[in-house]
């Protein structure tokens, strides 16, 4: 099953990347080497992921450390929606859009 990113969900990996790249750049990009990788990962089995219809339908969620990785699964592919701190207010920002 392929993997693809949605515009903010791209967005989200490059502030993670940022953030800790102000810190340590050589981490920062393992780090998110090592999200997407666990994204390709998803694609094997989304359906054994919880389900989060609180943030909105077909919306399903993965730990990766302190970050989540919200999903949507589909016929031929796996939709990366967001990929946010765990600390963040997940039902504001996925109200916002």
């Amino acid at each position: 099953m392929a993997v693809c990113f949605t515009r903010q969900a791209e967005l989200d990996l490059e502030e993670i990347g940022d953030t800790i790249a102000a810190d340590n750049p050589s981490i920062a990009l393992r780090f998110i080497r090592d999200i997407r990788d666990h994204c390709e990962r998803i694609a094997a089995t989304p359906l054994g992921y919880p389900a989060r219809p609180d943030l909105g339908p077909e919306i399903r969620c993965c730990v990766h450390q302190r970050y989540l990785i919200f999903f949507q699964p589909g016929g031929t592919e796996v939709l990366i929606v967001r990929v946010l701190h765990g600390s963040r207010d997940l039902l504001a920002l996925f109200a916002d859009g």
